[in-house]
């Protein structure tokens, strides 16, 4: 339960402590994994100090255990390694210090930590983190590169070195950290984070040289690689010899075997760019050359063409062409005009021959009534009544002498 305190009733330092002893001591014993970073064992004394420090984080508690408890495990048992410890916490209230009382010492087998490994990613492959669509492209030619490394190292020699030999200009921003031990992750990610903070950086390669698999046991821890992951700038894992595969160079945007092939695949050489160049103009040259080439050929043979001899005989052509249409149609037109005159006539022609007047001019001639009927039988006239008689030349007044007789009449 919280204790009552103000500033008018504080509690003292011993009662403080008293209270923290006892609240550690209903925690009971408890299995704690961790890393071997200091180990004492005096002649003669009849128990073993130990620092128990965590891998991922800047955390350590210190262990006593008796003597006989780390004897039964002294012989796989050292300095950094990795163990399991079954302990009681105690709270040492003169000092204020937290320490475990342990009662049991497991080593994690070498089994058991690629077991773990493995676990861990499935666990991370199946949330998408080595997913090849993740995979960030590297810059052609980067200005800055930021490097992560032990300081002094042989892996921060090879790089740099093999860079520069390559591209004498590029620029590296380099962090050293340590590259195994207890302190190796939490600096190795403050590094990364660090230098994908900075907006001048293009890539940042991560290397180390080889080692045992406890070694490189950093460079497959959970946090490292979800760091990573979170990485904007493209980040490229060269961690041990070829046969190394650390989580981090899945969770990487491209893999080096070596420190030395993290060189080559960052940085272009210049002398393979330079001849890279050159082939291109020669390339250019010889293109641009053949061009000129075919397009001189083919304008000698146009000019070689009888049109570009004589260019006036092709006008002179068509102008002919153009007569020969011309005459062809006033031909046609007056040959229809002929044909549409001589059938013109001939209908008038007809038209004449047909026509009253024609049949007027034998001699004949009609009869009309006063009110203009024609008179075409006997029987449509009566006696004393008077008929206009028109004739070819005119026309005059006849009166019907008798009786209308069929078939004749007299005038």
């Amino acid at each position: 339960m919280a204790v009552n305190t103000s500033a008018e009733a504080p509690l003292p330092v011993g009662e403080v402590s008293r209270l923290i002893g006892g609240w550690i001591d209903r925690l009971g014993a408890v299995w704690v994994e961790g890393q071997i970073t200091q180990l004492s064992r005096r002649p003669g004394a009849g128990v073993v100090f130990m620092t128990l420090r965590d891998p991922s984080y800047d955390i350590s508690v210190g262990v006593t255990c008796y003597r006989q408890v780390f004897d039964a495990v002294a012989d796989v048992v050292s300095e950094g390694a990795r163990v399991v410890v079954h302990a009681k916490p105690e709270w040492y209230a003169p000092r204020g210090q937290l320490s475990l009382r342990a009662a049991e010492i497991r080593p994690v087998g070498m089994g058991e930590l690629l077991a773990r490994l493995e676990r861990l990613k499935k666990a991370l492959a199946g949330e998408g983190l080595f997913a090849p669509e993740r995979k960030k492209p590297l810059p052609f030619l980067p200005q800055l590169i930021g490097l992560v490394c032990g300081r002094a190292s042989a892996a921060e020699r090879d790089v740099l070195e093999n860079a520069r030999h390559r591209w004498p200009a590029v620029r590296f921003e380099v962090r050293n950290v340590a590259v195994q031990g207890v302190h190796a992750v939490p600096q190795v990610v403050q590094a990364v984070k660090d230098l994908d903070a900075l907006d001048e950086v293009d890539v940042i390669i991560v290397a180390r040289g080889g080692g045992s698999v406890e070694d490189l046991l950093p460079f497959s821890d959970e946090q490292l690689v979800r760091a990573v992951a979170s990485c904007r700038t493209p980040v490229v894992s060269a961690i041990g010899h070829e046969p190394d595969t650390p989580l981090l160079d899945y969770v990487a945007d491209l893999r080096a075997s070596t420190p030395t092939d993290a060189a080559k695949k960052v940085v272009p050489d210049v002398g393979e760019e330079l001849e890279r160049v050159q082939s291109l103009r020669n390339r250019a040259r010889r293109c641009a050359e053949a061009f000129v080439d075919r397009e001189e050929r083919g304008l000698m043979h146009a000019l070689s063409r009888p049109c570009m001899q004589d260019p006036h005989r092709m006008v002179e052509e068509r102008e002919q062409h153009i007569e020969a249409l011309l005459a062809r149609s006033r031909r046609t037109l007056a040959h229809c005009l002929d044909r549409a005159n001589s059938e013109l006539t001939h209908t008038h022609a007809r038209v004449v021959a047909l026509s009253p007047a024609a049949t007027l001019r034998r001699g004949y001639a009609v009869l009309q009534k006063a009110d203009g009927h024609v008179v075409r039988a006997p029987d449509d006239v009566s006696a004393d009544e008077e008929l206009r008689a028109r004739v070819s030349e005119g026309e005059f007044t006849v009166r019907v002498a008798g009786p209308a007789r069929t078939g004749a009449g007299d005038a």
